[in-house]
């Protein structure tokens, strides 16, 4: 499990960035998968949710998740979801102490959020669709509705995959410029002609810098690389290898005593 040092900080936050280690689930999955939807047997993965619920001293009904589809969607929670009622969203957001907020990832960047004062935190899922989309701005502003003060914030860029690891095409800039064209920055030639790289956790950190948030933490990961510590669904298409897990990422306040 990978933290880092602002959040770490934050007396009453948890937090971590889990790596595909320390789980029961095999193959293409191994180990630690954590999602129910990409063909691990569903025994496996629960009992790799339980492990990581327990690494937080939590029961696995505490550590929540939504259903993510890359859109800017947002939701405030204060209690775990009922069976059958999960809703469509890329971001988390809680002030409840004991629950745990977490996102899928196997390259899209995960983001962790925390008002340590106001007792407001966030898991959010950004990926190039949700971050152009808005993820980020939904996120804080709900964030904010309960109190949390955008300079007072701390956001760690999780795992995700590296410029020099992602290979864009010639269609891809548009949207990335449709928001703003200074937005460049984060587009470099690639080898091939009419491609580009994309600099993903790069482009997160400055939709993070416009919602004036204090503190900005990336962590020096490359999931397309680092096969032995990430998933990474570009990997593994690029191979033709098929499905692969994916690694949670996860935040909470601590429980009162």
């Amino acid at each position: 499990m990978i933290t880092v040092s602002a959040l770490n900080s934050l007396s009453k936050v948890r937090h971590g960035f889990f790596t595909r280690h320390d789980g029961v689930s095999e193959g293409s999955f191994a180990s630690l998968n954590v999602s129910l939807s990409v063909g691990d047997d569903p025994v496996r993965v629960l009992a790799n949710r339980a492990r990581v619920a327990s690494a937080f001293d939590l029961s696995p009904d505490r550590l929540v998740l939504a259903s993510q589809n890359h859109t800017a969607h947002a939701v405030v929670i204060d209690a775990p979801f009922l069976d059958g009622a999960i809703p469509v969203a890329d971001a988390l957001v809680t002030a409840s102490p004991g629950l745990a907020v977490a996102v899928l990832t196997a390259d899209c960047a995960p983001v962790l959020l925390a008002d340590g004062v106001a007792g407001v935190v966030a898991a959010a899922h950004a990926g190039w669709r949700g971050a152009v989309g808005g993820i980020l701005d939904s996120t804080v502003h709900k964030m904010v509705a309960l109190g949390a003060k955008p300079g007072r914030i701390v956001a760690a860029i999780g795992p995700c995959i590296a410029q020099r690891s992602y290979e864009v095409g010639a269609d891809f800039p548009e949207h990335i410029l449709s928001r703003d064209p200074d937005d460049d920055r984060f587009l470099a030639p690639s080898r091939r002609a009419g491609h580009f790289l994309f600099d993903l956790p790069g482009y997160v950190a400055r939709q993070l810098a416009r919602l004036d948030i204090g503190t900005i933490m990336p962590t020096p990961c490359d999931t397309f690389r680092e096969e032995n510590r990430f998933f990474s669904h570009r990997r593994a298409t690029l191979r033709e290898e098929g499905p692969v897990g994916r690694q949670i990422s996860v935040i909470m306040l601590e429980p009162r005593e």
